[in-house]
Parts: structure tokens; sequence; C-alpha cells
């Protein structure tokens, strides 16, 4: 959670020219976090971004 109570259960992950991967951020809905993947997916560099659900033991 955040401050604001609310469940955060969706993270984007980026992945370098290298392999490494990062997480972008943390989102409340699949559909938030699939719009910022798309958007930084469009710059036209080769770094990957996708979405993916977060275990509700993390934090």
């Amino acid at each position: 959670m955040n401050d604001s109570g609310a469940v955060l259960s969706w993270q984007v992950i980026r992945q370098d020219d290298n392999g490494s991967r990062y997480r972008v951020g943390r989102y409340a809905t699949r559909a938030e976090a699939q719009k910022i993947a798309d958007s930084l997916g469009d710059d036209g560099h080769k770094q990957r971004y996708w979405v993916e659900r977060i275990s509700q033991n993390v934090q």
C-alpha cells in the first residue's frame, strides 16, 4: 500500500539492452500499468517494457 491506502497490484518492468531488469512503477490497475508500458515502449529504443501482477506478499 502507499500512503493513500490504495493497493498497487501491478508493476511495469523495463529490460535494457544488457538484460538488466528494473521496476519502473507500481499501479492500481492493469490498464493503468499497460498504458504506461505502451507509452514508454513507443520511444524507438531497444528497451522492452511489460506489465506484471505483484504478489500480495510483496511490499
